[in-house]
């Protein structure tokens, strides 16, 4: 995983979804909110079971998470991508 900015994180596929779940619950508790970014089949699998993850260490704090997919062009080595970006939030009751 590689952090870029605040709260945005690229996930691989040799991502380990433990760290990057614990990524998006520190997110979440300073910032409300967190952004990542996958690109191919392994990242996105990883990316969405963080997500899951994530949703039980927040969990006992009587938070639930919710995520928003959506398509992103990015230029990689000059090279237009398309990837996958999450933007997860509590959910509000």
């Amino acid at each position: 995983m590689t952090t870029f900015g605040t709260n945005l994180f690229r996930v691989a596929s040799t991502s380990n979804p433990a760290s990057v779940a614990g990524a998006i619950a520190g997110s979440i508790r300073e910032k409300g909110r967190c952004e990542m970014q996958a690109i191919g089949a392994g990242a996105i699998n990883q990316s969405v079971k963080a997500i899951a993850i994530a949703r039980g260490y927040v969990a006992p704090a009587g938070m639930d998470l919710i995520f928003v997919p959506a398509f992103l062009d990015i230029e990689i080595g000059g090279e237009e991508r398309t990837a996958i970006k999450f933007v997860i939030e509590p959910r509000k009751t």
